[in-house]
């Protein structure tokens, strides 16, 4: 047996060596915390938003914005480095050193992205955590406002209720959800029925590009502007800011809450509610929730139905609509609230209405927990038989909740190619499908995630086909997960389809020309197109994985 002589072995080792040293990202740390200290204005240092694996604090901002306790173990992939900017010039910094030494970024504004894709990753990466850009300036002469990306949604609500009582805006329910993440990927909220999605008021938009370039609506044009309205944060740029328009909304609204168990005629109302919610009063969002619970009988579980609601006018009227369209409820004035429309934003959060409005100000959650979303569009009526057939499912597994949002309204209105959320006119309502949970352990994450996922594919015959289609701020990893190689466009184009329909060319078209080297990527993020994403192909690991087989490929010849 005839070994690698050392004329042969030793170039491959120091290739391997030279390779290695130069490619770790450590050794790359030094050399990126200085361009970023060079690249930022001397008059706003850059160096107290920089947080090493090494600095005290680094574990605290780290974890301040983990929304889902499924990534705040120690198992979880940590960044490098975290930089916090509180001045543009930070971001592009950012951007520009980034680039420069080949190192993946992730972003992140509230941390409510499901899957931990903006502050996770299986590659070396660092984290640019957008919290303390979070400036909000409305302006209700003209009805619009500049928010930053690092603001959350009740800090926005809050400030716009503080100029005027008569004024909102169209997003999501949650107030801790940061609205760099929230406004990119299209979110939704109980007024899109009456107004649209967030993204439908949006009018500006400021970005850091590739290219390390602050560009608002003027000077990143028409396309590169229609992508960053929904097409997903992670992909385009880094979001600064949104330019919003404020809606008009009654100085009172009326909300309510009414359950209903199987044993008070769930499956009626519920199957009258699918007709009556997509096409009542567009003043009117009426949510479903549905869950398993114990029914009064010891020892058996129920469905519970809950209708949440929303209503821009009185509680006299709100009857009124409901006796006229959805009587099977049997609403009752005295099941109604009215009150403003910043403490309705309360009620959605199950915080009591009497609690001071500053609470919508705190940034951290009430209770933190891990979970798991996935999401479905469900376009045609379901039969009694079909409900029928989802409560014995869904009291076989127990655990799983699913969400109903209806649609209609102002949402079927607006084309599907107006931005790139592509769920218009056709679809009834959004299902999201929740699983929550509060023990730790990887074996009963995959309890709880595996029934989810059985609940998803009963359901199957009853949502959208050709693609499944899901929504982009519900993310789901199960959909696809891209590492961005050779095969990167047809990798996105598995779950890209199903987030953004026929908008998903248009969206790669785009990312190909404003960001031709992929460096805004993410496990779910908008591909480049595959004859670019070949050159990124040859990287340090292509290099080291050919020189390995190389190697491989001499020593069993010499086997031999």
């Amino acid at each position: 047996m005839e070994l690698l002589s050392s004329r042969t072995l030793l170039p491959i080792v120091l290739w391997l060596s030279l390779l290695c040293s130069y490619f770790a990202p450590n050794s790359a740390d030094n050399t990126f915390v200085h361009c970023l200290v060079n690249q930022s204005e001397s008059s706003l240092p850059i160096s107290a938003a920089i947080f090493s694996q090494n600095s005290s604090s680094f574990s605290s901002v780290l974890q301040a914005y983990i929304r889902n306790l499924r990534f705040n173990t120690s198992t979880t992939p940590k960044p490098f480095l975290i930089v916090t900017p509180f001045d543009v010039s930070h971001v592009k910094a950012a951007v520009v050193c980034a680039k420069k030494h080949n190192l993946l970024m992730k972003i992140r504004s509230g941390g409510h992205d499901y899957e931990g894709v903006s502050y996770v990753s299986s590659q070396p990466f660092f984290l640019l955590d957008m919290f303390n850009l979070r400036s909000i300036d409305i302006d209700i002469e003209s009805e619009s406002a500049w928010v930053q990306a690092g603001a959350t949604l009740g800090e926005v609500y809050y400030r716009i209720a503080e100029k005027s009582k008569t004024h909102g805006f169209p997003a999501g329910v949650c107030p801790t959800v940061g609205v760099g993440g929230h406004i990119s990927g299209g979110g939704y909220g109980n007024l899109m029925r009456k107004y649209g999605t967030a993204v439908d008021n949006v009018v500006d938009a400021q970005i850091v590009d590739a290219q390390g370039r602050f560009l608002d609506r003027r000077t990143m044009g028409e396309d590169l502007f229609w992508a960053v309205k929904g097409g997903g944060g992670g992909s385009f740029g880094v979001i600064l800011a949104y330019k919003i328009k404020l809606v008009r909304i009654p100085e009172k609204v009326t909300v309510f809450k009414v359950d209903k168990t199987l044993e008070q005629n769930a499956t009626n109302i519920v199957y009258n509610w699918q007709h009556a919610a997509p096409s009542i009063d567009n003043n009117l969002f009426i949510r479903l929730i549905l869950e398993v619970v114990n029914c009064a009988e010891v020892g058996t579980k129920t469905v519970r139905a809950t209708f949440i609601a929303l209503f821009l006018g009185d509680s006299k009227n709100l009857v009124s609509v409901m006796k006229d369209k959805f009587p099977q409820l049997g609403l009752k004035q005295s099941d109604c609230i009215e009150t403003s429309w910043l403490q309705s934003v309360m009620f959605w959060d199950n915080i009591d209405i009497a609690t001071p409005v500053e609470i919508l100000l705190e940034r951290q959650p009430q209770s933190l927990k891990y979970l798991k979303r996935k999401s479905d569009y469900v376009k045609k009526p379901i039969s009694k038989e079909g409900w029928e057939g989802i409560w014995k499912k869904m009291i076989e597994l127990e655990k799983s909740v699913m969400f109903f949002n209806p649609y209609g309204g102002r949402m079927a209105e607006i084309p599907s190619t107006e931005t790139p959320l592509p769920h218009r006119a056709g679809n009834l309502w959004k299902i999201q499908y929740q699983a929550n949970w509060f023990e730790s352990g990887e074996e009963v994450a995959q309890h709880h995630i595996n029934m989810l996922r059985e609940l998803y594919k009963y359901m199957t015959p009853f949502v959208s086909q050709n693609p499944r289609q899901a929504f982009m701020c519900y993310k789901d990893l199960d959909l696809g997960i891209n590492h961005h190689g050779f095969f990167g466009y047809l990798k996105g184009r598995a779950y890209g389809v199903q987030y953004f329909h026929d908008n998903f060319k248009r969206l790669v078209e785009i990312k190909s020309k404003v960001d031709p080297t992929n460096f805004f990527r993410t496990e779910q993020s908008i591909p480049v197109l595959s004859h670019v994403e070949f050159r990124k192909f040859i990287t340090a690991k292509s290099i080291l994985s050919v020189l390995f087989g190389l190697f491989a490929i001499h020593w069993i010849r010499n086997l031999k």
